[in-house]
């Protein structure tokens, strides 16, 4: 069957099987392996895009489904070249950790601050209580996300700053990579 959707601004066409799922359809026909696939039951949460707007996990949608609809993917949050605040605050207060459930912990924080700008700590572990992080590092991750929030706010001060530590260049190359979803 055809099925036709816009994913990360860019309308897509392919022949493809009915039964594919979304998560396979984004990473095996489309090459966008920012998207992780992990349990292919839905509780890891690592497989979560956007389809219109509302974060959905992949790994439950039929690439059929899609069809008329937009899709946005983690490689989809930079925008003319500049990292989303939600990717510069994993960056910068190291949630991104091994990197496997990034995608989706940031494409579930950034529909977070969409509708909240200004979350609690308490409704940010509610907002990614649907995500399972391998590395536990829960508290690294709640404070990127209330780093984005501050920074996109105008609000962030020198005191929120995490304690910084030099990287090596290649080191953070990396992490710029595994921000933007370039890393399988």
């Amino acid at each position: 069957m055809q099925v036709t959707m816009t994913v990360n601004d860019e309308e897509i066409t392919r022949e493809i099987e009915g039964r594919l799922l979304l998560v396979h359809f984004l990473r095996d026909h489309l090459q966008l392996t920012g998207t992780h696939w992990g349990c292919d039951t839905s509780n890891c949460g690592t497989c979560v895009v956007w389809l219109d707007g509302e974060p959905v996990k992949s790994c439950t949608v039929l690439a059929a489904m899609a069809g008329g609809h937009e899709v946005r993917t983690v490689e989809g949050l930079e925008q003319n070249g500049e990292l989303d605040p939600i990717q510069r605050g994993f960056m910068e207060c190291h949630g991104l950790q091994c990197g496997f459930c990034t995608p989706g912990m940031m494409m579930t924080s950034r529909a977070l601050l969409d509708r909240n700008p200004d979350p609690s700590d308490e409704e940010i572990r509610e907002a990614i209580s649907g995500q399972i992080c391998r590395c536990t590092g829960y508290a690294t991750i709640v404070r990127s996300i209330r780093w984005a929030a501050a920074e996109q706010a105008g609000t962030r001060t020198t005191a929120e700053e995490p304690e910084r530590t030099v990287a090596p260049a290649d080191r953070h190359q990396q992490s710029v990579a595994s921000a933007q979803g370039s890393t399988s």
